[in-house]
Order: structure tokens, then sequence, then C-alpha cells
């Protein structure tokens, strides 16, 4: 578990180190994302960006218990 838990820390201080380049990539505008803009509200939901990004952490999880 401690193992784990510095691991986590450690992606989560990368992400936040690499955001000014990571935030560049065009996750979030992917097709399949749901954006409805009326006059005073926006609503945004990114189906899509987080399949992918579920699938993602799937296939890292399934690396490190190997």
């Amino acid at each position: 578990m401690n193992r784990t838990l510095i691991l986590v820390g450690l992606l989560i201080v990368a992400i936040g180190l690499l955001w000014p380049w990571l935030s560049r990539l065009p996750f979030g505008h992917l097709p399949g994302d749901i954006v409805i803009r009326r006059e005073n509200v926006s609503f945004y939901f990114p189906i899509t960006t987080m399949i992918l990004a579920s699938l993602l952490v799937s296939a890292l999880l399934w690396l490190f218990q190997r």
C-alpha cells in the first residue's frame, strides 16, 4: 500500500509539472464529447475523453500488476 501511494503521489506531481504541455493536447475536445452552450449556461460532458482515460489507467494498472 505504501508503494502504491508513493507512485500515485509521484504521478500527480509529474502531471502537475507537465500541465503546460499536456493542456495543448487535443484531449477534452474529442468527437463524442457532449457540449451544450446556451445564452447563460455551458454544459460539458467529456464522455469519450473519460473512456480513453479509463482504458489508459486500466492498461497501466494491468502492466504494473504483471
